[in-house]
């Protein structure tokens, strides 16, 4: 039976668990019922090995071929978490949890990946070697890190990764991505200001840490309009602005600032903390004011490999067709820590169309299950491809 006929067949099931995954959502790393059903699922789909606590609550599945001339490893990645957002979509299958839910798609993600694995598991189509694995904490956690840390790369052999996401926005049975940087790096930064408070009728008796924090605010806007490179890309924005008082008449002792630095350049990345400290210290000695930074780097840029993207686009354009695939896809500012898998071995990372829908981490986001056929029979083409039968 072709690939494709099988994955419909299989679509039914596949949007179970996903709609299981999303009435259940669990965050970070406590994605233990996930994992435990992953697990579960891997096992009775006949895989030759199943791992769990790698990177805490991971899950690793290892599938051979009928045959393994060429000793070739590929990972397939998919994310297990939730995020800390109210659900607002009223669906029948709504988050069953309070204050927790699937507004990223990672219950898709999950599924299609599981959906693959056992359409490959059943078939073995392939010479060589394919895992597949399930990662926690992708919103914030850094969770491919940890699992890299834990020697996911070298335990398993593993040659090539690849990883998949969903697009709202982009049409069911569409495919967009591009060699290179294809997502930011995500840094974050606390800066506490402390003055003198006072009465505000006194302000000549105060070192106005309100002040203090406004013009360091407005000054790191000069970081991208006046110290990068107008080719490249930069956002430093301020998220939080938060004073120790709420009275109309005190002048605050102190001010905290929090926000994020998101580039697509190492050195663009260097150069920015490097303006912030600066920023930050003279503006302080400026205004005599006391200030502690503390600059924290996040997720690194993601950066897909040539030569793996390029199978990837072959890959599509026959699961969707040559129209349906955007081999140059726009940069995204946004941060996925798959680039730490990526800075291990050679791989790439695509989107797939989740249709009209909200946007990620939106209170009315859904995935859209009729992206599922599209999905799980990319990552089964992929495995064929890269691994044929010899």
């Amino acid at each position: 039976m072709p690939v494709r006929n099988r994955i419909v067949d299989m679509h039914s099931e596949i949007t179970e668990w996903r709609r299981d995954f999303h009435e259940n959502p669990e965050l970070l790393y406590d994605t233990h019922r996930t994992s435990k059903i992953v697990s579960e699922k891997l096992t009775s789909f006949g895989c030759d090995a199943v791992k769990t606590g790698i990177g805490r609550t991971g899950v690793v599945g290892v599938i051979k071929g009928k045959t393994n001339n060429t000793d070739k490893v590929i990972g397939l990645r998919a994310d297990m978490d939730a995020l800390p957002i109210q659900e607002k979509t009223n669906l029948e299958y709504s988050s069953k949890h309070d204050g927790k839910m699937h507004a990223c798609g990672h219950d898709g993600h999950t599924a299609m990946l599981l959906g693959a694995a056992k359409y490959l598991a059943e078939t073995r189509n392939f010479d060589g070697t394919v895992i597949v694995i399930f990662q926690p904490a992708e919103e914030g956690g850094a969770g491919a890190k940890e699992m890299c840390d834990d020697g996911l790369m070298s335990e398993f052999g593993i040659n090539e990764v690849y990883g998949m996401h969903n697009a709202p926005g982009l049409p069911i049975g569409e495919f967009n991505i591009r060699p290179g940087a294809f997502m930011a790096s995500a840094d974050q930064f606390t800066l506490d200001i402390e003055g003198v408070g006072g009465h505000a009728a006194r302000p000549q008796e105060t070192v106005d840490s309100t002040l203090v924090g406004s013009q360091i605010v407005v000054a790191l806007q000069s970081i991208a309009s006046r110290n990068t490179d107008p080719l490249k890309s930069l956002v430093v924005s301020v998220t939080s602005f938060q004073t120790e008082s709420n009275s109309y008449n005190v002048i605050p002792q102190t001010v905290q600032l929090r926000g994020t630095v998101r580039t697509l350049s190492n050195d663009v990345r260097d150069m920015a903390e490097m303006k912030i400290r600066k920023i930050v210290e003279n503006t302080a000695l400026t205004y005599d004011a006391k200030v502690t930074l503390n600059y924290e780097r996040g997720y690194p840029v993601m950066v897909n490999a040539v030569k793996e993207t390029s199978y990837m686009v072959d890959v599509a354009e026959e699961v969707a067709g040559v129209a349906n695939v955007d081999n140059n896809a726009a940069q995204v500012m946004g941060a996925e820590d798959f680039s730490y898998m990526l800075e291990e071995r050679p791989g790439a990372y695509i989107r797939v169309g989740n249709g009209d829908t909200a946007s990620l981490h939106h209170p009315n986001y859904n995935f859209n299950d009729e992206a599922i056929p599209f999905g799980t029979s990319f990552w089964v083409e992929l495995v064929e491809k890269r691994l044929p039968s010899v």
